[in-house]
């Protein structure tokens, strides 16, 4: 009940089941699971030896195969050079119609163009504060750069003056000149600024992950907006189209939103039997939907999230990619335009707590992926209302996150069938 999103606990909830030889109990785990789209591979788990040889055990076995294959249409679009900068943050320039990329280790802002080719445009400095960079968040119509700051372990320059530190910076766009620093209301330390987002009227939002409280830009000051001490912890942020509604993700917890004219949050309702909503590092607005980028969830994923009218509720989803090859531990990302780009293998596991880095010849490019934001986009979806679980007949043929025929633009019209 603490993780309801958490695909990890719900396999040893039902291998215990399993291992105890209470069939039935097993299967039930198992066969919601399928149906959220969970892909783990249980065939040669020896946990589940007891509740072998039936035709329920094969139907669940092949559905969570098909849900772990990659979903898709979208592609890496370019990657940036091998190196120990550790980056995991993007935003994008139109003006220069490059991105810019952030770099935990290194503490550095670069610019890069759509063949991976990285420039320099803010070096890290210790003395104005950009340390480590966690978020990015571009304002081109103020010509500002969000940066979030913080003084972490895998930081090149991190150092006892600094540890536990952690600010909002704000540089010009356009120059790359500091222009504003931000600290925490009462120059609080152990806190980690995790999220940004800009409002369309050049709002800014950031989010303490430790802590689990809101910060809003209120002149030249943060001031703190809502905070939930039950939170596990605050990954993405979102600010609705109209700018009304600011929407943020708990890792564990799932979707959350915050109305800002009445100052409340709520829930964003759905139906957990056909979603899950954990498990998500960023969080994206386009065009009335949300876009969530899931590392946390097997397989990794990126989902578009259909609202409802009143932005409250998740009527239908639609995977934009899904178990891609080039996965390995999904980050950030940016719309530009149609297009979404992120980090498909941030590599954040390669150092440990101390900021170490274990093994520097596992070292990769960085892989940078997109995928088209409107893909299916005249296509239902899965819809998140509660449905009845599938007939086993044929069940293993289709992924679970199929959309119906013509989805994939193949000319072919939607079948009510399907």
């Amino acid at each position: 009940e603490l993780m309801p999103n958490s695909g990890e606990l719900k396999l040893q909830l039902a291998a215990l089941y399993a291992v105890r030889d209470m069939k039935s109990e097993a299967y039930d785990v198992l066969m919601r699971m399928q149906g959220q789209g969970f892909g783990y591979d249980i065939s040669k788990d020896t946990r589940f030896d007891r509740i072998h040889g039936t035709r329920v055990w094969d139907y669940i076995v092949a559905n969570l195969a098909v849900n772990a294959k990659p979903f898709g249409e979208g592609e890496v679009a370019f990657s940036l050079p091998k190196g120990d900068r550790l980056l995991e943050t993007l935003a994008w320039d139109p003006a220069r119609k490059k991105f810019l990329v952030g770099s935990t280790r290194e503490g550095a802002i670069q610019l890069a163009d759509k063949n991976g080719k990285l420039e320099d445009f803010i070096a890290a400095d210790k003395a104005s504060g950009l340390w480590g960079v966690l978020a990015l968040a571009a304002d081109p119509a103020q010509d500002t750069l969000w940066v979030s700051s913080a003084a972490v372990p895998v930081y090149k320059g991190y150092a006892a003056d600094i540890v536990g530190k952690a600010q909002l910076l704000a540089y010009r766009l356009s120059t790359g000149k500091q222009i504003g620093r931000y600290a925490l209301p009462g120059g609080a330390d152990g806190r980690l600024l995790t999220a940004l987002a800009v409002g369309p009227k050049g709002r800014v939002y950031a989010a303490d992950g430790v802590h689990n409280e809101i910060y809003v830009v209120d002149g030249d000051a943060l001031k703190l907006m809502t905070a939930n001490p039950r939170l596990t912890g605050i990954r993405g942020l979102a600010v609705s189209g109209d700018g009304n509604t600011l929407y943020f993700s708990d890792y564990a917890l799932g979707l959350f939103g915050y109305d800002l004219a009445a100052g409340k949050p709520f829930a964003v309702v759905h139906s957990p039997e056909r979603l899950v909503v954990g498990g998500v590092e960023s969080l994206y607005w386009y065009d009335d939907n949300l876009i969530a980028v899931q590392p946390g969830v097997v397989p990794q994923r990126v989902m578009r999230l259909k609202l409802g009218k009143d932005g409250r509720a998740i009527e239908n989803v639609m995977p934009l990619a899904v178990a891609q090859p080039a996965f390995a531990a999904l980050a950030s990302g940016v719309a530009v335009g149609d297009d979404f780009y992120f980090v498909a293998n941030s590599q954040k596991d390669l150092y440990d707590s101390y900021g170490v880095l274990s093994d520097e010849s596992r070292l990769e490019p960085t892989r940078i992926f997109r995928t088209n934001l409107r893909y299916a986009w005249d296509q239902p979806g899965i819809s998140t209302a509660p449905t009845a679980i599938p007939v086993a007949k044929g069940a293993a043929t289709k992924p679970n996150f199929t959309p119906a025929k013509g989805a994939v633009g193949d000319g072919k019209p939607a079948d009510k069938k399907d």
